[in-house]
């Protein structure tokens, strides 16, 4: 059984969003670590074999360890079926890894750097802005109700989360708006809620102990 390292309320809140949709949450052992937050709270976890002490971290039955969400996300898609995302060779495939590796090598760094107030010639000229990013998120969704059309895909899961933590960051967009509700209305969120209470409980009981 594949092993995934989480911490309550973090970016790995994604995966398990991603397994719960799936019906695959109970196939894989979640492990609760703290990490280091935002505001300063919590701290490395040495449970948690994350090379930086980050989730999600997954590791394999083969004992292989995967790192950044995107990886992550798309090695469980692909060992339980591909349940949530285009069969290699069908032709939205591209589109699909496209936005796999836009989250993280575009979409990621311009909203951290939104969030800190940073500017510069060479963030803009390597991972675009903001307005960019709109006009991506809008140009794809002006083709059907997800990233990819009629059907939600784990890329919609991954995308739609840093506006679902983070609205105030979210573009000013009706369009992108909408797709980040439709996304969260096929989430089971109180299912999601209670998963990360119970995680955050233990989290706090290891700590205590």
């Amino acid at each position: 059984m594949p092993t995934l390292y989480h911490s309550p309320n973090s970016r790995s809140s994604r995966v398990i969003a991603q397994l719960m949709l799936m019906g695959k949450l109970d196939e894989v052992d979640v492990v609760v670590v703290d990490v280091q937050r935002h505001d300063g709270s919590g701290g490395p976890d040495p449970r948690n074999p994350h090379p930086e002490g980050k989730v999600p971290y997954l590791v394999t039955d083969q004992g292989q360890g995967i790192r950044e969400s995107a990886a992550i996300m798309m090695y469980l898609d692909e060992l339980f079926g591909q349940l949530l995302s285009p069969a290699i060779g069908a032709p939205d495939r591209g589109a699909y890894l496209s936005w796999m590796a836009y989250s993280g090598g575009v979409l990621d760094p311009v909203l951290v750097a939104a969030f800190s107030g940073l500017e510069h010639p060479a963030l803009a000229g390597a991972y675009r802005g903001m307005s960019e990013v709109c006009t991506a998120l809008e140009i794809a969704l002006s083709e059907g109700d997800f990233l990819l059309g009629a059907s939600l895909s784990v890329a919609d899961i991954l995308l739609a989360s840093p506006f679902q933590w983070a609205p105030h960051l979210m573009p000013d967009s009706a369009i992108i708006k909408s797709w980040v509700e439709r996304v969260g209305r096929r989430l089971d969120g109180e299912a999601i809620g209670a998963f990360e209470a119970q995680a955050l409980s233990t989290l706090n009981a290891l700590e205590d102990a």
